[in-house]
């Protein structure tokens, strides 16, 4: 019997085809969380525009809110009043902002106490 020479196996290459897999899915983690980063950060801003929105708009009306909510870098998206509880001193307002691609909700109430005066 003659003995026939064994080819070795060899590994070459394979580190190549496995760096490239590792570095696409690094750019996707990347990319998922700049994009997450980003929606975040939109709706703290719409959060922030439509709270003091509701503010404006229960002290000032629906220009006032409009207004405040432009000075946020957000767009009023809806506005309405409405009495609380029958009471005519009572004013609640609920308003809705946009800024990018979120948007919030947010309510304030206006309370007017009338004092005898002493």
């Amino acid at each position: 019997m003659t003995a026939r020479p064994r080819r070795e196996l060899t590994d070459a290459g394979q580190a190549a085809p496995l760096m490239v897999v590792m570095l696409l899915v690094l750019l996707v983690a990347v990319v998922a969380t700049v994009e997450v980063g980003q929606l975040l950060d939109e709706s703290a801003r719409a959060r922030t525009a439509a709270d003091a929105a509701a503010l404006a708009g229960a002290a000032a009306g629906r220009e006032a809110a409009a207004a405040l909510a432009g000075a946020n870098g957000g767009l009023l998206l809806s506005y309405t009043e409405q009495e609380t509880a029958g009471d005519a001193d009572a004013l609640l307002v609920t308003v809705e902002v946009q800024v990018g691609r979120a948007s919030q909700r947010a309510r304030a109430e206006r309370l007017v106490e009338w004092i005898e005066p002493p």
